[in-house]
């Protein structure tokens, strides 16, 4: 995958993925590996340029997915064919949420709502934001305006506030099999809050609106027999998920959080190409991972001037 290479690829940065240092991430780059680093680089710019600058402007269809959460009716949220237009598929609880977002002319919550999208990718990317940004499923992401990036987000945040879980699973459910980590390291306070949480805020509103639960389920039925076209649905949803938990076993057993977004991807109700940004939330949780300081790719660095502290530099040496 195209984020994983470019994570491997960057030079100097160690990743621990198979139960050791992998000693050629250590050193500088040779020739060849800055060669495919700057060349996935640059396709991935240049995917996200001609999707913003050519396909948008002809097909209009920039913030697509955005435009079912701002037209949300709570008199009938789930009308409309799977996968149209206007069509909302998450809980009513969110449904709840979305419904005032329409007190926003549309425009106005389209760049509200890209700005969203766009502060969680800085976020997300710290060191590496440009890779992010050249990463096509975050640029699609992007372009069609979902909530991926808003998963990742709450993955990452759910390792130090559980609560955060409840977005997850009230957005799309299956991802929620992330909490396995909990269950396998003992966590169950952790365990106890995110499904506290989530059961709290979905009792809520199953309170206040119990019949859209009932045609929330029936939305359910429907869209797992179906996929958007084109989709990456390799697999059936019942094949991944057993897939997904000893994905989750395995980093839970071994203290690799990375594994967790992966799982959680692979648990997505439906794959298409967009879905993949879930991804995002691996750079963060690898190991020496460091969203604080803000690094240029290489093929830039050599344009745009980066100033060294002797302090990085002794960091990068010490590793």
């Amino acid at each position: 995958m195209l984020l994983v290479a470019c994570c491997l690829v960057s030079d100097g940065w160690p990743v621990r993925l198979v139960g050791r240092d992998l000693p050629a991430l250590q050193g500088p780059l040779t020739p060849r590996r800055r060669a495919v680093r700057d060349g996935l680089f640059l396709a991935g710019m240049m995917f996200l340029l001609n999707l913003f600058l050519r396909v948008a402007p002809s097909a209009g269809t920039v913030g697509f997915d955005a435009y079912s959460y701002w037209r949300v009716d709570l008199a009938d949220p789930y009308r409309g064919a799977i996968g149209s237009l206007g069509w909302f598929p998450y809980s009513p609880a969110l449904a709840q949420i979305a419904s005032l977002f329409d007190i926003l002319p549309w425009t106005t919550f389209l760049w509200f709502w890209l700005a969203l999208l766009v502060g969680t990718i800085i976020w997300l990317g710290g060191t590496r934001t440009l890779w992010l940004l050249a990463f096509p499923p975050v640029a699609i992401e992007l372009y069609h305006g979902n909530i991926n990036l808003l998963i990742a987000a709450a993955i990452v945040l759910g390792f130090r506030y559980p609560a955060a879980w409840s977005f997850v699973i009230l957005a799309k459910v299956t991802p929620g099999i992330g909490l396995l980590w909990f269950a396998v390291r003992r966590e169950w306070r952790s365990l106890a809050i995110a499904l506290g949480t989530t059961t709290v805020l979905a009792g809520i509103s199953i309170v206040a609106v119990p019949e859209l639960w009932t045609q929330w389920s029936g939305a359910l039925v429907g869209s797992a027999n179906a996929s958007p076209d084109p989709s990456i649905d390799i697999l059936p949803l019942w094949a991944r998920l057993p897939l997904a938990a000893a994905i989750v076993a395995w980093g839970a057993r071994t203290d690799r959080r990375w594994t967790v977004p992966v799982a959680a991807t692979v648990a997505m109700p439906v794959l298409w190409f967009a879905v993949p940004a879930v991804l995002a939330a691996v750079l963060p949780l690898l190991p020496g991972a460091d969203g604080h300081r803000f690094r240029v790719p290489g093929l830039l660095r050599r344009v745009l001037p980066v100033r060294h502290s002797p302090e990085r530099e002794t960091a990068k040496a010490a590793l």
